[in-house]
């Protein structure tokens, strides 16, 4: 498991955000929870830049968690950006966000997101989808710096 790797929460909803934080306790996912409010501050964490300019950016979160619908640069710009850098190239990525839109699922999938999850409205559905989220990305998914 990584559980001494990050993941990056990609969420503007302070409640969705707080809901997230919680699955993942209910679940006992332990890994630290980095949280960027909206696309600017996901890419600054991921390449070091801004805020995050000390940060090591060798050491990538073991999983982005990202919304779509974010201020100043949407999730599909992040993911976008993402996938054209060498080193977050392979980094994986899940979509968790409330659309339903076909284009946004479409548009999604054809930049390289790994998986399209939409967040469940009942809570107790909310904890499950987490608890499966983490147990396949963090725990069984073979990552290739494992193989390494």
């Amino acid at each position: 498991m990584t559980a001494d790797r990050p993941i990056l929460l990609v969420e503007d909803n302070p409640d969705d955000e707080a809901l997230t934080l919680r699955a993942f306790t209910k679940n006992r996912i332990v890994n630290p929870v980095v949280v960027a409010r909206d696309g600017v501050e996901a890419l600054d964490y991921l390449f070091a830049t801004g805020k995050f300019h000390q940060r090591d950016r060798s050491r990538l979160p073991a999983l982005v968690l990202l919304d779509l619908k974010l201020p100043r640069i949407d999730g599909l710009e992040v993911l976008r950006r993402i996938r054209e850098q060498e080193q977050t190239r392979l980094l994986p990525v899940v979509v968790l966000t409330t659309s339903r839109e076909q284009q946004d699922i479409r548009s999604a999938y054809a930049l390289g997101a790994n998986s399209y999850i939409r967040k469940p409205v009942d809570f107790e559905r909310f904890i499950h989808t987490v608890g499966q989220l983490g147990m396949y990305w963090l725990a069984l998914n073979e990552r290739l710096d494992s193989l390494i």
